[in-house]
């Protein structure tokens, strides 16, 4: 049964279900007797408050960038790097992130119907080795994700659903290509090769190839873009029309029937992640148009292309029905621009994400700051202004994401300096979602804080049960010796590290300026974000 159950929603029930979770963790700590209930451990808080605060700088947002391997446009940056240089480029683009601010990353690890890892579903990328199925001497993705929480990046993990190749022609897929073994499954269109939507076990394949990645990789989030029809092609046709004969019983139109069928593998891609790891995130980011309020009384004061009629992506429903957890619409447009203006579509995407409390994350054209359509250096730091205003004014803006990694470092006319300065100059945690699973994380002991040669060293102890051990701590810091430290004031938040194994962690505060006298405070957070109280401060001498 699709949308509400028997009156309850999807996200309601989620809500319910994490709430239960949490319930019988909590139920099995105490009959545990943990140490850290002995020690009066503060209970977690949680801080999931769906509003993100009107302050300049935040405690609560997503902040990242899209990394993009289709094609090499991102990582690795040429099809046939040797593996160490293929973890040295990774490395780099993680540094960059944290140098600018950012707190996670989306790295497209199938962009063809292939494969960042070793899947038996589809062959290994050509954009890694550049001869597609050929094992490039490691496991792409158990390194970054690796190394992402090694710096306390989330990584999201970008498919494209229908695509199988930038070029038309199946003869040039490896011998035991999907698309090869079942040649049915699959139409050129607009010179290359897309897996037809409308055939259920080209869906099946599709979702059981992404479904392996989150079974056998930690990562913290499954991504798709703007991908699903192609988008149009003057004076092609997309040749279905065999597939809606077979199919599309009940459907007057193959439109609709294109559109649920896209439908159908979202409901249950959102369903079949949660059924195996229900902390994973699913989101998607749409073409930044549904429709046209001239078309639709319910869509965005724009004119542009719509994703709903052009490439049969319903991208309201998704989001009205609580299939996503998060949508990142890519508001691709200046302030101001007649047909797409980012100050109309950005109000309407938040007030139809807070319709059913999916978080809202808006996607950035940085690369336009680089083609010169973005003529204004203020062009970005004045989105993420206007994000901070609809989030208090209309519905929560959760966060912003940047296209590409590449223009991160490149700056092109300084417009992500803007931005970091403006906007980034505090770290922020990922904002929780109530509907997930949350661990009773307890807040840690702070056992000291001391100073050493370069900086302040702090030494945490994480006090909570085996069962729900905190996944990274965040440290805030005040000048001065002080009885509190708040941790609601972004300003006081200075860094977030990863739990090692074990209870004992250390962490270095190389922001420490020599000689001055400052206090601490650390407290836990879950997997998804969820904080504890804070430990007793400690003062650095």
């Amino acid at each position: 049964m699709r949308g509400a159950m028997a009156g309850l929603g999807r996200r309601e029930f989620l809500t319910m279900a994490a709430a239960g979770t949490a319930a019988a963790a909590i139920s099995v700590t105490i009959a545990a007797l943990d140490p850290a209930t002995a020690l009066g451990a503060t209970a977690m808080t949680g801080n999931a408050s769906p509003r993100p605060s009107s302050d300049l700088n935040l405690k609560r947002e997503l902040r990242a960038m899209w990394i993009a391997s289709v094609a090499n446009i991102d990582w690795p940056s040429a099809s046939g790097l040797d593996a160490e240089a293929q973890k040295a480029e990774f490395v780099r683009h993680l540094e960059v992130a944290r140098e600018n601010g950012l707190n996670a990353v989306f790295v497209q690890v199938r962009p063809t119907a292939d494969a960042f890892w070793d899947s038996p579903y589809e062959p290994w990328s050509q954009y890694l080795t550049g001869t597609q199925g050929q094992d490039p001497g490691y496991d792409p993705l158990a390194f970054m994700v690796a190394e992402a929480h090694a710096r306390n990046i989330e990584l999201h993990a970008w498919f494209n659903p229908y695509r199988v190749s930038m070029q038309p022609d199946p003869a040039l897929l490896v011998a035991d290509h999907p698309a090869r073994q079942h040649p049915d499954w699959v139409w050129a269109y607009g010179g290359r090769l897309y897996f037809d939507p409308g055939i259920p076990e080209a869906r099946e394949h599709i979702q059981r190839a992404i479904l392996h990645a989150v079974e056998s990789y930690d990562i913290d989030g499954v991504h798709f873009d703007d991908y699903f029809y192609p988008y149009p092609v003057p004076g092609e046709t997309v040749p279905d029309t065999a597939t809606y004969e077979r199919y599309g019983a009940g459907f007057d139109a193959i439109e609709d029937w294109r559109r649920d069928n896209v439908d159908r593998f979202v409901e249950t891609m959102s369903s079949r992640i949660k059924a195996v790891k229900p902390w994973v995130k699913f989101g998607i980011s749409p073409f930044g148009i549904w429709r046209n309020s001239s078309t639709d009384p319910l869509g965005s004061d724009t004119a542009g292309s719509q994703s709903y009629d052009d490439q049969y992506a319903d991208t309201r429903k998704w989001v009205l029905e609580g299939w996503l957890d998060y949508v990142n619409p890519q508001i691709y447009w200046q302030i101001g621009l007649a047909v797409a203006d980012y100050a109309a579509l950005v109000p309407w995407w938040a007030e139809v994400a807070a319709q059913s409390g999916t978080q809202l994350y808006v996607g950035e054209a940085l690369y336009k700051m680089t083609s010169g359509v973005f003529t204004d250096p203020e062009e970005l730091t004045n989105h993420v202004d206007l994000c901070r205003e609809v989030s208090r004014d209309v519905g929560p803006v959760h966060g912003n994401v940047y296209y590409s990694a590449v223009h991160v470092p490149a700056d092109p006319q300084g417009g992500m300096s803007r931005v970091v300065a403006d906007h980034y100059r505090h770290p922020a945690l990922i904002p929780p979602m109530p509907h997930l699973p949350a661990d009773p994380v307890a807040a840690p002991v702070l056992a000291n804080a001391r100073r050493v040669d370069d900086g302040v060293r702090l030494h945490v102890t994480d006090i909570g049960s085996r069962i729900a051990r905190a996944t990274s701590f965040a440290v805030y810091r005040v000048r001065g010796a002080v009885d509190a430290v708040d941790i609601d004031d972004p300003a006081n938040l200075v860094g977030t590290f990863r739990s090692a194994s074990g209870r004992v962690h250390s962490w270095l505060d190389t922001t420490a300026a020599p000689g001055v006298r400052y206090t601490y405070v650390v407290t836990a957070l879950d997997r998804v974000w969820n904080e504890s109280g804070p430990s007793r401060p400690r003062v650095a001498r």
